[in-house]
C-alpha cells in the first residue's frame, strides 16, 4: 500500500488503501493484439499489471491489517488499522468465456456471489454490448463509445462482515476455478473492468477513548484496466516500475463526527462527496446491484 506523508486523514485513508503494484511495459510487437477500441496502437508506451500480482498485494493486508494515521481532534496521533474485503469485481475481456481453453466448462459458468447461474437475458446483455446497447450511457462520463467486452468473472458479496473470508484466502478460491484471475493482465481487460473493496476497521493504536469515527467503514472503488492510463481515471506512478491503484470512488459507513473531515482548510469534503458520487455513477451506469454500497446508503431491497 501506499506510504505517502500525507496532510489530513481522509488523504490518509486513500494513500494507505491504495494497491501499489509491479507493472511492465508492453512491446510495440504486442499492440496490434490487443482491442483497438480500448487501446490506441499508436501510443508511445503503454504499460500493465498482471492481477495476479495485484491480489498478492493484499496478502499482508489481509492477514494483519492496514494501518492508516491519523490524527484526533484533540491532537492526538492514531493508528487505525482496516481489513480489507472483497466486496465487488467484474472483469471484461475481448475472449468469450468458452474460447478460455485452459478452463474447463465448469469454470466458464458465470455466478454471482449467491451461485445462481446469470440468466439467458443477463448473458447476451454482457457479452459484446456496446455503449449505445447496454449498460452504458452513450454521453457517459467513464466509459464514451467503449465496447464492454465479455464478462469473465463477476462476483457481489451478500454476507455480513462477520461472515467473510479473508481477501487472498477469497482470491485463492475463486482462482481455482477462474485460473486466469491470477495471469490476466490490465491491458487484456475492458474500461468496464474494475473491484470495490470493503476496509473494516479491527483495532487502533494506542488505544483512546471512544471516538465514533474509530468505527467508519469505507468501500473503495478501483478500475482494473489500463485503458485508462492516460485519459480521466489515471494510475500512478509511485517509481519506476511500480503502479498504484488509487481509487475513483469511494463509500462510507458510520461516518458519524467528524475525524474524517477535521481540516476544515482542506477540499476532503468536497473530495469525499465527488469519490461518492463517482461510485454512485459507476454502479447505475453498468446497472449492477452493489449490496455493500446498497447497505452504506441506507437502501433496501425487499
Amino acid at each position: 500500500m501506499g506510504e505517502d506523508i500525507v496532510s489530513t486523514n481522509l488523504k490518509s485513508l486513500l494513500d494507505c488503501t491504495t494497491p501499489v503494484v509491479p507493472s511492465q511495459s508492453l512491446p510495440k510487437s504486442e499492440r496490434r493484439k490487443l482491442n483497438r477500441l480500448w487501446y490506441s496502437w499508436e501510443r508511445e508506451q503503454l504499460n500493465y499489471f498482471v492481477l495476479g500480482d495485484l491480489w498478492k498485494s493484499f496478502d499482508e493486508s489481509s492477514a494483519y491489517g492496514v494501518g492508516v494515521p491519523i490524527r484526533s481532534d484533540d491532537g492526538q496521533n492514531i493508528v487505525q488499522y482496516f481489513v480489507p474485503y472483497i466486496s465487488a469485481i467484474q472483469i471484461f475481456t475481448s475472449s468469450p468465456a468458452n474460447c478460455l481453453r485452459e478452463e474447463t466448462d465448469s469454470a466458464c459458468e458465470m455466478r454471482d456471489a449467491s451461485g445462481d447461474n446469470l440468466s439467458k437475458n443477463e448473458k447476451s446483455r454482457w457479452d459484446g454490448c456496446s455503449s449505445e446497447e447496454g449498460p452504458f450511457e452513450q454521453d457517459s462520463f467513464w466509459l464514451p463509445n467503449q465496447t464492454l467486452g465479455n464478462l469473465y468473472f463477476q462476483y457481489f458479496e451478500r454476507s455480513s462482515p462477520y461472515g467473510r473470508v479473508p481477501f487472498s484466502d477469497k482470491i485463492f478460491s475463486f482462482s481455482q476455478r477462474y485460473p486466469r484471475l491470477m495471469s490476466l493482465r490490465s491491458v487484456d481487460l475492458s474500461p468496464a473492468s474494475w473491484m470495490s473493496i470493503a476496509w473494516y476497521p479491527i483495532y487502533h493504536i494506542p488505544t483512546v477513548r471512544t471516538i465514533r469515527d474509530l468505527q467508519t467503514c469505507f468501500l473503495t472503488y478501483h478500475t482494473l484496466s489500463s485503458s485508462f492510463d492516460d485519459v480521466e481515471l489515471k494510475f500512478d506512478w509511485k517509481e519506476e516500475g511500480r503502479i498504484s491503484l488509487p481509487p475513483f470512488g469511494l463509500a462510507a459507513y458510520k461516518l458519524q463526527g467528524n475525524l474524517w473531515l477535521l481540516d476544515k482548510n482542506s477540499d476532503d469534503i468536497e473530495k469525499l462527496h465527488s469519490l461518492l458520487s463517482a461510485a454512485n455513477s459507476w454502479i447505475k451506469q453498468l446497472r449492477v446491484q452493489h449490496h455493500d454500497f446498497d447497505y452504506f446508503m441506507g437502501i433496501r431491497h425487499g
